[in-house]
């Protein structure tokens, strides 16, 4: 696994060990920037549930001026460190290991707002409280972005407060982007 783009382009990433965790694909992940061209330079991201950290650390390589990495497990949140560590960026981003309601939690205590959002949970969890959280909290700033990655055999909730813009899919992968109302 490496950056595709940015300031680390090229630049190789860990992945955890074994199935628990399932890394975004490099081609997904292109496919995600490029949908999001422009849209990077700058912006506040979360990435709830981190795996390697390889989505919020594309974001950061393309210019996100900072990312929260959350993930539950403790093997994918020493990948998480080491990658970063690697890529000499600690400044910009923060790794937490917790539940992605606790995650919530904490960020909503210390008031931190995002403009991107993205969400890559186990395939087999329903997302619709996460999302609905989401949508009627702080956390993502008004007009900010949501992206789910899920499986192709699962649709995407439609949650109020965040408007359906497009699935895209990608083999056995969809991302699906909301906006924030």
């Amino acid at each position: 696994m490496r950056i595709i783009g940015g300031k680390y382009r090229s630049r190789t990433l860990q992945a955890p060990k074994g199935m628990e965790t399932r890394p975004t694909l490099d081609q997904v992940r292109e496919a995600l920037f490029n949908i999001l061209q422009g849209q990077i330079e700058g912006i506040v991201m979360l990435d709830l549930y981190g795996g390697s950290g390889a989505v919020a650390l594309e974001a950061v390589s393309r210019g996100a001026s900072s990312a929260v990495i959350c993930d539950q497990s403790r093997d994918a949140v020493a990948v998480i460190k080491r990658n970063v560590a690697t890529l000499a960026c600690e400044d910009q981003v923060t790794v937490l290991q917790m539940k992605d309601q606790n995650a919530l939690d904490r960020l909503e205590k210390e008031q931190r707002t995002f403009d991107l959002v993205f969400l890559d949970p186990p395939y087999k969890l329903d997302m619709t409280d996460v999302l609905t959280r989401i949508a009627a909290g702080p956390l993502l700033r008004p007009g900010g972005k949501a992206v789910l990655e899920h499986a192709a055999s699962n649709q995407a909730p439609e949650i109020p407060g965040l408007r359906l813009l497009s699935t895209r899919k990608y083999r056995d992968t969809c991302l699906t982007f909301y906006e924030k109302e």
